[in-house]
């Protein structure tokens, strides 16, 4: 959480002046705070308010004002606080409006599964041999799926043995029985996003490893050769094509990794460059053949495991009469709503719905038969149908909408539902401890003490669950958060802001207590920032992960804005391809060049470029929000500085550059144009040769208005890159030319991480 909106925190909840203790949940005034999550009494806290009403009077006081001063102010946010021990509501803004909940639509989904099938329900894979004749001297081995979504490839290897053991030596062809869903693979809302990304798995009655693979790329052993690529499992399913090379060391480092169909195969295709002795990566891609992928990969293990495969790999339904051999049972489905809400994996969201839908209507599960067992549950829990959208399991892209209050009536039902209550609280990540937010909240009332499922798309953020305030009463809340505006981590931190303030509530005086303990609530000594940047980075250069809750704790603690820049980027060196980390950089990062300049003195020489060579990294990568930050930078006078990383940039990442040139206001543009076309000239190659160049050229050939507008920026960029090339008197650097506004166009979506789940 910002030192910002945590200082207003402390100024909100501290505003009503010093009160005494709180009353005990439900009861009369008292100077016992109440009991704890464990039943032991809580201590009194020192300026606890007298009464309850006065603690919720304080509350409420300090929510409003998290709404009114931070990014929430200038978004649609419905939010709703009620107490699950007294009924009451303790807070409430916009409670009514449908908003998109995001990921939160997971909360829904996870009820009506453990509602209608049963904390214990496992999802069965069959094994069946096929009566008959038999095929090429040998039984075909039938396997029947019912949806399970946490079939893995070592379960699968698990499984050949069993088989093995069970004593098969020769089968004939494997037979693959999809009937238990119907032929959709993909669920409303996904048509909206076009991908091979992990996250757009698409279901299957019979899956492996989520439906995803892991592709593993690491540098060769000298500068020319290939990259090494191997897959995760790795099955002549997969086709391989490597493209990508070893370069010299300290080279911008770009892989792309795509997915895509290739007849009866999967075609993966990796191209880029790797510097010689850097780190290796592992890139999640989607595959588009559930089925023939785990029937691939079965056969693989079979033979391994000493089990002849005589025939091909098909699709088929189980005929009558066959002799089931092995039946593998999945995690019970408390354990499966674990792993999706801990994780919210969009992939095990749809998996569950289309399941539902075929054990409560028959086969073949479909996403409306699944759909309409979990609004038929709805009701019965009070929200009738027609009074919120519901689309898909996952809350992936625009298809649903629920409010605050439709979600907090959802969370009290299931505190009352005594045979489902524990699985289902007990899969919503925690506070500061695990999950989707276990950097989130640290060193507030909230860690450990609030359970909440999140939900994250472009501008929108969401938070709802369970929390135990200070004085021991229990809390259900929802905050929905729609079209916010600013960088997403500017709602996180009001969103975390909220769920702080409301497991601080019943003592006001605990908060600031609270941050002045974590060392949140006042500043760090100047003098000592130096010794802080350099111990940030000794642990980022490192290069281990196990740093990592040290300098995320760093990261929420830290003051000195040049500072907290630092352990920003530590975060990043120490899981340079984590998704969090990635995101915790290149939030941090700040367009004030004297903060950059600052970070550089008090760096002492440990890195050569703080913040830029990171942030150049990245943006050679494609990733837009880093190629936005080089914009902002070059916008705020670094332009002639950042002249050779935008250079580098362009060359290896030709057509997202031109994107942003292309997309992003003049007033990011044109300084970047400027410092690219400076990059250029004193490279001293051809410009005509650059790939920036050579891809405007060939995106002027399009006809329309992204022709006109590719066209328009090649020639300000010549001219530009001409202008630069002028010797100047006393060999000083021509200045920055310079430009008129680009067409705006829209900027391709590059992602910032790559591995299986969602928000």
């Amino acid at each position: 959480m910002s030192s910002l909106v945590l200082a207003l925190l402390s100024l909100t909840l501290s505003a009503g002046g010093a009160p005494p203790a709180a009353s005990p949940p439900g009861g009369s005034p008292s100077t016992s705070p109440g009991p704890g999550a464990d039943g032991a009494p809580r201590a009194p806290a020192d300026g606890a308010p007298a009464s309850r009403a006065e603690a919720r009077e304080a509350l409420r006081r300090s929510l409003e004002r998290i709404v009114a001063t931070s990014a929430l102010a200038s978004a649609r946010a419905g939010v709703l606080v009620r107490s699950l021990d007294t009924g009451e509501v303790l807070f409430a803004h916009d409670p009514d409006a449908l908003l998109n909940p995001a990921s939160n639509v997971k909360l829904f989904t996870s009820a009506a599964a453990l509602s209608r099938l049963g904390p214990d329900f496992r999802f069965e894979t069959e094994f069946l041999l096929a009566p008959g004749p038999a095929v090429r001297g040998a039984p075909a081995l039938h396997v029947r799926g019912k949806g399970d979504p946490t079939l893995v490839h070592e379960r699968l290897w698990a499984i050949a043995g069993e088989l093995a053991h069970a004593g098969l030596s020769r089968v004939g062809d494997l037979v693959l029985d999809e009937t238990w869903f119907d032929g959709e693979r993909e669920g409303p809302g996904y048509d909206q996003e076009r991908g091979d990304r992990a996250y757009l798995a698409p279901t299957g009655a019979l899956s492996l490893d989520f439906n995803a693979v892991a592709i593993h790329v690491a540098p060769g052993d000298r500068v020319g050769a290939p990259a090494r690529v191997s897959l995760e499992p790795a099955t002549e399913f997969f086709q391989v094509q490597n493209r990508a090379a070893t370069t010299a060391e300290g080279t911008r480092r770009r892989v792309t990794v795509s997915s895509e169909p290739a007849g009866p195969r999967q075609r993966i295709t990796v191209e880029g460059r790797l510097p010689l002795g850097s780190r290796a990566q592992v890139v999640y891609r989607k595959v588009d053949d559930p089925p023939q992928f785990l029937g691939a990969t079965l056969r693989r293990y079979l033979e391994l495991r000493g089990v002849k495969v005589a025939g091909r790999v098909r699709l088929g339904p189980v005929p009558e009469g066959a002799r089931l051999v092995h039946v593998a049972e999945s995690e019970s489905l408390g354990e499966v709503v674990r792993r999706l809400n801990k994780h919210s994996n969009n992939f095990v969201a749809e998996q569950i719905v289309k399941a539902l839908g075929a054990e409560t209507e028959g086969a073949p599960g479909t996403w409306s038969k699944g759909i309409a067992a979990v609004e038929a549950f709805l009701a019965e829990a009070g929200l009738p149908r027609g009074s919120y959208l519901m689309k898909n399991g996952s809350g992936l892209n625009d298809a649903n909408r629920f409010s605050a209050r439709q979600t907090v009536r959802l969370l009290e039902e299931m505190w009352r539902r005594f045979p489902v209550m524990a699985e289902f609280v007990g899969a919503l990540p925690v506070a500061a401890r695990d999950g989707t937010i276990r950097w989130r909240m640290e060193g507030t009332d909230a860690a450990g003490r609030l359970r909440a499922k999140t939900g994250t798309l472009t501008g929108v953020s969401s938070l709802s669950g369970y929390a135990e305030s200070r004085d021991g009463e229990h809390l259900a809340f929802a905050i929905l958060v729609n079209d916010h505006p600013g960088r997403t981590a500017e709602a996180v931190r009001a969103v975390d802001a909220l769920g702080a303030a409301i497991a601080a509530a019943g003592s006001p005086a605990a908060v600031p207590a609270a941050l002045a303990s974590a060392g949140t609530s006042r500043g760090a000594p100047p003098d000592d920032a130096g010794v802080r940047v350099a111990a940030y980075y000794r642990l980022g250069l490192a290069g281990d992960r196990r740093n990592l809750p040290f300098l995320r704790t760093a990261l929420r603690t830290e003051t000195d804005h040049a500072a907290r820049m630092a352990v920003a980027e530590a975060v990043y060196l120490s899981d340079p391809f984590g998704d969090g980390a990635r995101r915790a950089f290149l939030e941090a990062v700040s367009d004030d060049p004297a903060a950059v300049d600052r970070l550089r003195a008090l760096a002492g020489g440990l890195v050569e470029a703080p913040v830029l060579d990171s942030l150049a990294d990245l943006a050679a990568e494609g990733i837009a929000e880093a190629l936005t930050r080089l914009a902002e930078l070059s916008a705020a006078g670094m332009g002639e500085r950042l002249a050779p990383i935008w250079e580098e940039v362009a060359a290896v990442a030709p057509g997202e550059t031109a994107a942003l040139l292309l997309s992003a206001p003049p007033s990011l543009a044109n300084p970047a144009a400027s410092s690219l076309a400076l990059g250029i000239a004193r490279a001293g190659a051809a410009s005509e040769a650059h790939p920036v160049m050579s891809e405007l050229a060939r995106a002027a050939q399009v006809d329309g208005e992204a022709g006109s507008a590719a066209r328009a920026l090649d020639a300000r960029l010549r001219e530009r890159i001409a202008a630069a090339q002028v010797p100047q008197a006393g060999g000083a650097p021509p200045p920055l030319p310079a430009a008129a506004a680009p067409t705006a166009l829209p900027a391709p979506d590059v992602e910032l991480g790559t591995r299986p789940g969602g928000g």
